[in-house]
């Protein structure tokens, strides 16, 4: 008869329930295996034997309060169009079959579309549509699988609660007592070396001293391993061989035959290498997580997006950064723009496509005095929007990190994590083999041979090597304006054979210095009614003549449609304005050379066009010089009047291709990667949205516009445009400060093996060693790329 439930792995004490020829120890978890069984998802118990929590046994309407009005609104992150985005903070998360369950929650019931885990910080957020789901209902079904989720009074003020966990440190304190201290009970057994003192009171009490350094070794072995236990445990439970293992295996190697010797007065034990070992183990873990705290990887996106929205000061617009926006404050949001906070609809009608959110693509339509929620996309005319909370940076940047958005996963990273766990199953090979060896030859040096060898070998600088050098070259990167989404970004880039340019506003910049009015007179009324239209376009030309013409813009504007790559048309105070290219307004005639033209068409007469003289960035001859080696591509939605001079500044080879609509983009740079190539896509982050998530790496040019999407693997502020080559030969000097990182781990491995092994090695020296190895690769990375980022020449204008 089964002695623990089936579900849970605990002892069943009073209640045995049997179904489906097994036993679990109460109805809660015989409900959880049903639902489990009922919806396929029995390989729950396949991922991790016993990895079940036992449900909460109380009563079915204990979060009936999280269906009321106010506190749901202040719970949910998102709510619209029947779609809720919630966040549940779940303490009892613990593994991945925890995971494995909390992320297959739409298998389980429908309403659910889907859930994500976030095992770092304990929580899950579940997308769900509220009006066949009360989100009690949410949190009921979470309960009843056994992760009842914490809702408490920070959840619901959706206060950001920095949580300090003190647990190492506190370890640290206890593994530095108790080394201290045992050092000083040791003493008795060292000062035989100084003379004969065997009938001296020192030797006579020994036993007491010895029983005493063991009772301060119970707290270091009972509190201060915990983590390295706990983590070795979870890997064998998984099936997996983790870095924890052999440094668990040693200090239950010293521990156990510590307390053996003591108790048959063989010897005083290790118990002050033991002390030893865990201080010096946790102090270079605290090490490591200070510096990764330093390094700032999750950093607050306020600080450096170069992002600009339009504030309104009464009529006029101001470009301000995302971190100046305030609650109260008044934008504009242009068509295909993301709205940046939460905000109230204030003027225009909003269409509103939360899927950069929810993941469904669909316009809701919006009127004066609805809330609209962060992270959705305009569609349509600009509307004026009032901040009502203030930029929600972890929000955005989550955004950012969407798993829909994201792209291959790091070869370094996969490369790492299989290497150690080879290398692990390698040094436990080692160590049988050597205290078999040993055996034979001296078996008092067993102990002291096995256990230097599982703490001197240790991959984890090799793990370390890759996101310190790449976290540091991140830094870098922003220092110079250019703001990667992960690290995963400089590798990439690294691999880059291919370079797409768009051409307006990415090489070209926007200036209406040089813009001319060529045919029938434009009277101060019409312009009003063309600025009217033009204020509710993002593109570069739109904003470009928008501040050209200095005219009233606020004529109401209906039926407003913008053509991606073609043009812009509404019905502004009774009046039909198109604005844009040749054949979108019908105009007749060719264009001219190294120029672009926008004609204005009203009530289907064409009145004229505006000429844009084109003027390239500064630095642009110099940066097409700097990417020799690379095949370079121009892919622009304007005609072909430009295709001789850039000809002339582009390389020979160089494809250039005109009249490109943004699928047509997404189809060419599918093709280049179909052929193996690696593209990276320089555009505006609008209109080039699928062709930057498409690419290998995606940038975007940021202007004074709101050119964030989610789709791009960067930004980078316009001002250090001719600085992408000095970016991509960086990454390619990041990755070989890598492989040389990589060398210096294993040499460290194999030397501390060779001394380890031959019995030279003594257990407190590996401890010490063991910390040093990942300093001396923290160090490295530090020092390799600053000194990098010194001597580099950046081609700053």
């Amino acid at each position: 008869m089964a002695e623990n439930c089936f579900h849970c792995g605990q002892g069943i004490e009073e209640e045995r329930i049997e179904f489906d020829q097994k036993e679990f120890c109460c109805q809660g978890c015989k409900t959880v295996y049903e639902v489990l069984n009922i919806n396929n998802l029995s390989d729950y118990y396949n991922l991790n034997q016993n990895a079940g929590v036992r449900p909460d046994a109380r009563g079915d309407h204990q979060f009936d309060f999280l269906n009321t009005k106010e506190i749901f609104d202040k719970v949910v992150d998102f709510s619209d169009d029947g779609i809720s985005v919630v966040s549940f903070e779940v303490p009892v998360i613990h593994c991945t079959s925890c995971i494995w369950l909390l992320e297959s929650l739409e298998t389980i019931n429908p309403a659910i579309i889907s859930s994500n885990v976030n095992f770092t910080k304990k929580v899950v957020q579940i997308t769900f549509r509220h009006e066949e789901l009360k989100l009690g209902d949410v949190a009921r079904l979470m309960t009843n699988l056994g992760y009842k989720p914490s809702v408490n009074l920070k959840s619901i003020d959706k206060k950001e609660v920095v949580k300090t966990d003190r647990s190492l440190v506190s370890k640290l304190v206890v593994a530095g007592f108790a080394f201290g201290n045992i050092m000083l009970l040791s003493f008795p057994e060292y000062v035989e070396f100084f003379g004969d003192v065997k009938e001296s009171w020192l030797e006579e009490n020994k036993a007491y001293f010895r029983w005493a350094m063991f009772f301060l070794a119970l707290p270091v072995f009972f509190y201060s391993s915990t983590d390295y236990f706990r983590s070795a445990w979870q890997g064998l439970k998984n099936k997996y061989i983790n870095l924890d293992i052999p440094i668990a295996l040693g200090i239950i190697v010293i521990m156990f035959k510590s307390t053996y010797d003591i108790i048959f007065d063989l010897s005083p034990g290790y118990f002050d290498t033991l002390a030893a070992l865990l201080f010096l183990m946790l102090t270079g873990k605290w090490f490591q997580q200070q510096t990764i705290k330093s390094l700032a990887f999750d950093r607050d996106y306020k600080s450096f997006y170069p992002v600009a929205v339009a504030r309104l000061e009464g009529d006029v617009e101001q470009p301000i950064l995302l971190s100046e926006l305030k609650k109260g404050d008044r934008i504009l949001v242009r068509n295909e723009e993301i709205i940046p906070a939460d905000a109230i609809l204030i003027h225009g009608e909003g269409m509103i496509d939360n899927s950069f959110v929810t993941g469904e693509s669909r316009l809701i339509p919006k009127k004066s005095g609805d809330k609209i929620f962060a992270g959705g996309k305009q569609s349509g005319h600009a509307i004026e929007l009032e901040i009502i909370s203030e930029v929600n940076q972890s929000y955005l940047t989550q955004l950012w990190n969407n798993d829909a958005f994201s792209k291959q996963e790091s070869e370094l990273n996969a490369f790492t994590n299989h290497i150690s766990h080879y290398f692990t199953l390698i040094i436990l090979g080692i160590t049988l083999v050597s205290a078999i060896v040993w055996w034979f030859v001296d078996p008092s040096l067993i102990l002291k041979v096995v256990t230097s060898i599982l703490i001197i070998a240790c991959p984890c600088a090799l793990g370390l090597s890759s996101p310190f050098i790449l976290g540091n070259v991140m830094r870098v990167f922003g220092n110079k304006k250019f703001y990667v989404k992960n690290t995963a970004t400089i590798e990439n880039l690294a691999k880059i054979t291919d370079v797409v340019f768009d051409k307006t506003g990415t090489i070209t910049e926007s200036d209406d210095a040089n813009i001319s009015y060529e045919g029938k007179d434009l009277t101060s009324d019409l312009q009003v009614l063309v600025r009217s239209l033009l204020r509710n376009s993002n593109h570069p030309l739109s904003r470009t003549l928008h501040r050209k013409l200095n005219v009233n813009d606020h004529a109401d504007v209906q039926d407003y449609e913008e053509v991606i790559g073609k043009g812009q048309q509404g019905n502004v105070d009774g009046y039909f304005i198109k604005v844009g290219s040749r054949s979108f307004v019908g105009a007749d005639g060719v264009s001219s050379l190294n120029q672009t033209e926008v004609y204005i068409s009203i009530d289907n007469v064409v009145y004229g066009k505006y000429v844009y003289k084109n003027r390239y960035r500064k630095g642009l001859d110099n940066l097409i010089s700097q990417l020799e080696g690379y095949n370079l591509h121009i892919l622009s939605g304007d005609n072909d009047s430009e295709k001789e001079f850039l000809q002339g500044i582009f390389p020979k080879n160089t494809l250039l291709m005109f009249n490109q609509s943004p699928a047509d983009k997404l189809e060419y740079i599918k093709t280049l990667e179909i052929k193996g190539k690696k593209v990276l896509m320089l555009g505006d982050g609008l209109n080039d949205a699928g062709a930057l998530k498409q690419s290998t790496v995606g940038i975007t040019i940021s202007d004074d516009m709101n050119s964030f999407t989610p789709s791009c693997d960067g930004i980078l502020d316009a001002r250090n445009f001719s600085l992408i080559p000095d970016f991509m030969k960086i990454s390619k000097q990041s990755m070989r400060l890598i492989l040389i990182a990589f060398i210096i781990s294993f040499a460290y491995n194999i030397i501390g093996l060779a001394f380890a092994v031959t019995g030279y090695l003594e257990p407190v020296v590996a401890a010490i060693l063991m910390p040093v190895s990942s300093v001396s690769v923290l160090i490295f990375a530090t020092a390799s790329t600053r000194i990098t980022d010194y001597l580099h020449k950046w081609n700053l204008e």
